[in-house]
């Protein structure tokens, strides 16, 4: 039988049900050395010196690829797995906070700067389980771009060197795009929240 109950073509070999992901494969793995490399991260950046910034810039780096490339690997090879759902988007927040919060704590950054990003990235992610039975937002153009920006600005306020500048002026475009992409999830999201569901039967009291 072909899917959706169509017989199979004379001679033509039934279809083979491929089984699902297990949980151990290579988009998960990439996401778990992302999770373990925060902690790394952390040390080196405290540790301070022209070595251990250097050190903690290039461990940054890594995790910031395996973020890059986990999705990617999930959809090309079929290795999407719940735990993968779940673990991304963590490992991502970890990665991301963990480096502001680190920052502002050794002086290099503004708590400003870190509360805006913090509570947008927290406020976005209560808005996805707020919609979730309505359907999920596809992620945009400046939500990618947001994404960016932030990697950027905090890989170069890891980095030691002469880049005040660059790196105010790159941590500025990221906190503008942040604060106008958390607006505009926001909005799509009462949009989805208040469009009407189809067959929407009556709610429970």
């Amino acid at each position: 039988m072909r899917q959706g109950g169509e017989p199979s073509a004379p001679g033509e070999a039934p279809p083979v049900n491929l089984p699902s992901p297990g949980l151990i494969n290579l988009a998960n793995g990439l996401t778990a050395v992302r999770l373990l490399l925060v902690p790394v991260f952390v040390v080196l950046l405290v540790e301070g010196g022209t070595a251990g910034r250097i050190a903690a810039f290039f461990a940054f780096g890594v995790a910031a690829l395996t973020d890059l490339l986990d999705g990617r690997v999930a959809r090309r090879r079929g290795l999407i797995t719940d735990f993968g759902k779940i673990a991304d988007p963590i490992a991502d927040k970890a990665l991301t906070g963990s480096a502001l919060l680190t920052l502002s704590a050794l002086g290099q950054l503004p708590w400003w700067v870190t509360t805006v990003i913090l509570v947008r990235e927290l406020a976005v992610t209560g808005l996805r389980f707020w919609v979730i039975r309505r359907g999920v937002i596809a992620a945009s153009r400046g939500g990618k771009l947001k994404t960016l920006l932030q990697v950027v600005a905090i890989a170069l306020y890891v980095l030691p060197g002469p880049f005040q500048l660059v790196r105010e002026i790159v941590m500025g475009a990221a906190l503008i795009v942040t604060v106008i992409t958390g607006a505009d999830y926001a909005v799509r999201a009462v949009r989805l929240r208040l469009r009407p569901g189809p067959h929407r039967g009556p709610e429970s009291p």
